[in-house]
């Protein structure tokens, strides 16, 4: 062990219900380097989990979809209306459960607020993100339905070429589940909701948890089901096709983007993310704005890289972090995910991020 690790186990062992900002504080350092501390403790077997070092109200919840992706990987360029030669991968995802997972990930009490089918898949998920370190207790069994699928196709270059989703069950997450777990979200740091949910129960969480809702836009077609009410979320993170749905105008170039963040701003939004693909992400808050775009050595499956960014803009916002730096952690666990087949790369960790981050120079 370092130095500094053992001077954090001393201070839980004192008190095992110390929390990461009071270590901060007692160390003076940074809470983020309290939880890389925590994190290394708890690969070397020193530490038995991670609930304690969190303050009771430091959870997040998330609230969305949960599906089971089936993702084929062709081996050559795609050739339509034919068999293509590839490989196979089935891996538990969904955007809401993928930003749970990456939250865990981090070291966050995160709870999962979703619906998962009576069948195999339903049970695999559930398992799946437990063993992600999900807080699975609110995820309900629905036997009117079957668990979401999530089925894409993944060309040559790691794009995605084609893909359907069948999330009727998510329709069951209505505005009388939510209401019975009305005290939980309440108590909730922050709150995640992407747009797979019912427009009802958007629009109830965002009339009850505005202040502190970070909103992930998932597709143009769903995006329509918040565009008259675009200003009561906290945080959002479109990209340049959902921006360009619910501002009204193209994007074209960088005036074109500056514009569009000032929209969301001016509607009412705290922080605005949107992301513009290779070409980067635009930000802005009322006094800050920037644009920020790392290089991309090598894509497996480009699926997920945007939940892998909104969990980590959650963790920046809990622990204070500048939006700058906010930003390039982002992308960096956005990188780290396009490395995976999976949609939530497994192997992902606020330590990783800050290696990465570090050996990219960013």
């Amino acid at each position: 062990m370092t130095a500094r690790e053992k001077q954090i186990l001393e201070l839980i062992r004192n008190n095992p219900l110390v929390s990461q900002k009071e270590l901060a504080e007692q160390l003076n350092i940074a809470r983020s380097s309290v939880a890389v501390h925590i994190t290394n403790l708890i690969k070397k077997g020193k530490i038995k989990g991670k609930g304690y070092v969190l303050d009771e109200e430091d959870y997040v919840v998330v609230i969305g979809g949960a599906n089971m992706d089936i993702t084929g990987f062709s081996d050559n360029l795609l050739v339509p209306n034919d068999s293509n030669p590839g490989r196979i991968r089935m891996s538990s995802g969904g955007v809401g459960r993928n930003i749970a997972a990456n939250l865990a990930k981090l070291g966050i009490q995160t709870k999962l607020i979703s619906a998962v089918g009576d069948d195999l898949f339903g049970r695999r998920i559930i398992e799946d993100s437990s063993l992600a370190g999900i807080d699975t207790a609110y995820i309900k069994t629905v036997s009117a339905h079957p668990s979401s699928i999530y089925l894409s196709i993944i060309n040559a270059t790691g794009e995605m070429d084609v893909a359907v989703s069948d999330m009727k069950i998510t329709d069951s997450l209505d505005t009388e589940w939510l209401k019975k777990h009305h005290q939980l979200i309440s108590g909730a740091a922050a709150v995640v909701m992407e747009t797979n949910l019912p427009q009802s129960s958007i629009r109830y969480l965002a009339n009850t948890h505005g202040a502190k809702l970070f909103l992930d836009t998932v597709s143009t077609t769903k995006t329509k089901k918040v565009k008259d009410i675009i200003g009561s979320f906290h945080t959002i993170k479109p990209n340049r096709i959902e921006a360009e749905y619910l501002t009204d105008f193209k994007i074209q170039n960088q005036t074109d983007v500056e514009k569009a963040v000032r929209f969301f701003l001016d509607k009412g939004t705290t922080n605005v993310f949107i992301s513009l693909g290779k070409e980067g992400v635009a930000y802005g808050t009322a006094d800050k704005t920037g644009f920020f775009k790392m290089k991309t050595e090598r894509m497996v499956n480009t699926t997920g890289a945007g939940d892998a960014f909104m969990a980590v803009l959650v963790y920046g916002y809990l622990n204070d972090i500048d939006i700058h730096e906010a930003v390039k952690l982002a992308s960096t666990a956005s990188y780290l995910t396009l490395t995976s087949e999976d949609t939530s790369n497994p192997e992902i960790s606020l330590q990783q991020i800050l290696k990465t981050k570090e050996k990219l120079n960013l």
